[in-house]
């Protein structure tokens, strides 16, 4: 996989039930320090809630992620959130969803319903933001192929870090993953130009 889809922006949803209010949080986030942070400001600004239970993955591939159901029964909580991301085919995302108890108990079944829809009611608001993967890109040129250099920039989208012009010169950027079989085809015939790509 060589895109993966998060959220732009933090979004909120509610969902009622039988006297119980489930509050629901959606963030982008980008670290597990992120996650915690985000989760102790949680807790400072609703610390009358029963319940903070949550979930979140991070990673191109799904590499972390963490599903908890703080006190409430065994994967009746943190399971749907976690599921309901997946769902939705996000990463880089912590859904929180914040339970005021009414008095009434839900069952295991009724709270599974109850964690799963309030996580949906936040991720529908989301709007989705495409990251793709990318690889660090270093070319090296002298300076008579100055506007060639930078058609390549304009053609494959590179996303430039650093721009180093002397005799002799180099620009170093960010290529998609995606294109870089056919940016080698390009720029195999340009034998004045030399590039490098990380980890390749």
């Amino acid at each position: 996989m060589s895109n993966y889809y998060t959220i732009q922006n933090k979004t909120e949803g509610l969902y009622k039930e039988k006297g119980s209010k489930f509050l629901s949080f959606a963030f982008p986030v980008d670290s597990e320090k992120s996650v915690k942070d985000i989760q102790e400001q949680l807790r400072k600004d609703f610390y009358d809630a029963r319940h903070h239970c949550y979930a979140w993955v991070l990673g191109m591939d799904e590499q972390s992620w963490r599903a908890n159901d703080d006190g409430e029964p065994a994967h009746s909580a943190g399971d749907p959130i976690l599921g309901q991301i997946r769902s939705f085919e996000l990463t880089n995302v912590l859904v929180v969803v914040i339970r005021y108890f009414g008095g009434t108990k839900l069952g295991v079944g009724g709270l599974i319903n109850a964690y799963r829809i309030s996580t949906e009611a936040a991720l529908k608001q989301a709007a989705k933001l495409t990251i793709f993967e990318t690889k660090t890109l270093e070319m090296k040129f002298p300076y008579e192929m100055m506007s060639t250099a930078e058609r390549l920039v304009e053609e494959f989208d590179i996303d430039v870090q650093n721009r180093d012009f002397q005799l002799s010169c180099t620009i170093t950027g960010s290529l998609k993953k995606d294109l870089i079989d056919s940016f080698r085809e390009k720029i195999d015939d340009l034998y004045t130009m030399t590039f490098q790509i990380e980890d390749l």
